[in-house]
């Protein structure tokens, strides 16, 4: 073989070397690049998995604030009822400390939360939250003794610029609250032709979190319904003061 033919064959197979080169390197780029989509894919499939999706389980319109007329089998004393158009909601923690707020504070200063919302977290017939109120007059109207029950019942100061520009101060209430789902109150026909209703739609909701993938497999979109306490029975309630009641929802 001649000087030339050698140069010509030696250039061939540099060129072959090279593309073989570029052609591995690229099927390599290919899979990271397919591997990387792949691990993205599963991150995301992951992240998706985690998410939870809130499913009401049923809303209900109050009627009114009461108290058990009558121990309950089973239950602490001093609790307190929200009395719903469908079922009874008993706090058995944070009841006592919700009565002793709403039986000594002056009805008119009170404000409640409209909008209460509770967890039912295994929608077995127990619930729970926070109940948030507040409570605001002139400062000159406070006395000593006011303070002096904020202090001991875990009142904040939360005055808004509103209450400062009418020379108002306001305190805050949050009770952890616990509770249990009876059925409808007994005397509900008496307390609804007794008392006035409140002054405005006054609703407590009352949901729970399920993994996004379990809503996809079994088809569950929050129509659930809301279970009752087994062998609950129904009970009669007495109610606070009507002044009371309709200063709540206002």
């Amino acid at each position: 073989m001649n000087q030339s033919n050698q140069l010509r064959a030696s250039s061939t197979k540099s060129s072959y070397i090279a593309k073989s080169v570029m052609s591995s390197a690229v099927i390599a780029a290919l899979l990271v690049s397919s591997g990387c989509a792949t691990s993205s894919l599963l991150e995301n499939e992951n992240r998706v998995s985690s998410k939870t999706v809130t499913n009401v389980l049923s809303e209900d319109q109050i009627v009114a604030f009461g108290r058990p007329a009558q121990p309950i089998p089973n239950l602490p004393t001093g609790n307190m009822v929200i009395v719903g158009e469908k079922n009874s909601y008993v706090l058995v923690q944070g009841g006592a400390e919700m009565v002793t707020l709403l039986t000594n504070l002056t009805a008119k200063n009170i404000q409640v939360e409209n909008d209460m919302s509770f967890e039912v977290p295994n929608n077995d017939g127990y619930f729970q939250g926070q109940m948030k109120m507040s409570y605001a007059k002139l400062k000159d109207e406070f006395q000593r003794s006011d303070y002096q029950f904020f202090l001991q019942n875990g009142g904040q100061e939360c005055t808004s610029a509103s209450d400062m520009r009418m020379n108002a101060q306001r305190f805050c209430f949050s009770v952890p609250v616990k509770g249990a789902i009876y059925p409808q109150v007994s005397n509900l026909s008496l307390i609804q032709s007794k008392y006035r209703a409140l002054s405005k739609p006054y609703t407590v909701t009352f949901y729970n979190r399920t993994a996004q993938n379990e809503v996809t497999r079994s088809g569950r979109n929050g129509a659930e319904k809301l279970i009752l306490l087994p062998f609950a029975v129904a009970f009669d309630v007495v109610t606070f003061p009507v002044q009371l009641l309709d200063s709540i929802a206002n």
